[in-house]
């Protein structure tokens, strides 16, 4: 099995996790659950094979395949896949989700557009919510929950709340660095109370290995850095590229994608100079700082 070859972690009767080591850029996780007869799927993948391979696993695993999809935000490597399971899927996410979906289009060609994606059609969310849904597959109660303005403006956590498992989308990277550019870093931090409070033992990041609730003090002690480092280098004159490049990483120096400390510092400094949460930032901007931050070298997809 190669470094990046996906593999199925049962967590519950009927429960499953699809973790895609490295859990690097376009390589997130997904989830799946029900029996013979129906089933719902968390997220997607990034590329075509990838999807297939996911529903590979989910037939493998002996049930149906997903009458819903559950979908955690827009991001390409959450969402591209989800034609393979089309018509027979429904696909739900928050409202913000559809919009930005659309909005975004093939973005991740655009960003890596030597990589094989496959035959992608973009399709959005069919039902969309804005604060709350509920959702039953079979006996299994399914809890949608919209943060805020998070890692994206339209995130969606998906609680199980009888099995004790949460899957996170990309409010939580264990192992790997947050990136709040598109969303909140202030309301980052407020969802990460809000998982806090669901009190699941099981943690399936959107990407890395599963988890459990120590996860999140990382991940609030780094964005906490990031705001403090913002409103020094903010004091000082200085840009968000000069603030990441004089910054000591400390203990997350050793975390990959460190490149993301800029796109995060210029979601702070928004957020400084009075700028409503989730208010869009200059993508050309963002990603020429990561760029320079990544040693002049573009990131990589590693789907």
């Amino acid at each position: 099995m190669s470094a990046t070859a996906p593999y199925v972690v049962t967590l519950a009767p009927r429960v499953h996790a699809f973790i895609q080591p490295d859990g690097g850029w376009c390589l997130n996780n997904a989830g799946f659950l029900g029996d013979a007869d129906e089933s719902l799927l968390v997220d997607t993948a990034a590329t075509e094979r990838r999807a297939l391979l996911l529903r590979d696993a989910v037939l493998g695993a002996g049930l149906a395949l997903p009458r819903t999809i559950v979908t955690t935000h827009h991001h390409g490597d959450h969402t591209y896949g989800n034609g393979v399971f089309l018509p027979e899927a429904r696909i739900v996410g928050h409202a913000s989700c559809r919009s930005e979906q659309l909005a975004a289009g093939h973005q991740l060609h655009q960003m890596w557009p030597a990589n094989d994606f496959g035959h992608i059609e973009i399709e959005p969310p069919h039902l969309t919510y804005e604060g709350r849904l509920t959702l039953y597959v079979g006996d299994t109660e399914v809890r949608v929950i919209h943060p805020g303005p998070a890692h994206t403006i339209g995130d969606s956590i998906v609680h199980l709340p009888q099995h004790g498992i949460v899957f996170t989308g990309d409010l939580v990277f264990n192992g790997g660095t947050p990136f709040v550019p598109m969303g909140s870093l202030a309301g980052s931090l407020r969802a990460l109370d809000l998982l806090r409070a669901l009190d699941a033992e099981i943690v399936v990041p959107g990407h890395g290995r599963i988890t459990d609730p120590s996860a999140y003090e990382p991940t609030e002690r780094y964005l906490r850095w990031v705001t403090e480092l913002a409103e020094q280098g903010r004091a000082r004159g200085d840009s968000p590229l000069e603030t990441a490049r004089k910054a000591d990483p400390g203990e997350f120096g050793t975390w990959p994608e460190s490149e993301r400390l800029v796109a995060n510092l210029h979601r702070a400094y928004a957020e400084l100079e009075g700028l409503p949460e989730g208010h869009p930032l200059d993508p050309v901007a963002v990603f020429t700082d990561m760029t320079i931050m990544n040693g002049g070298r573009p990131v990589a997809c590693h789907a």
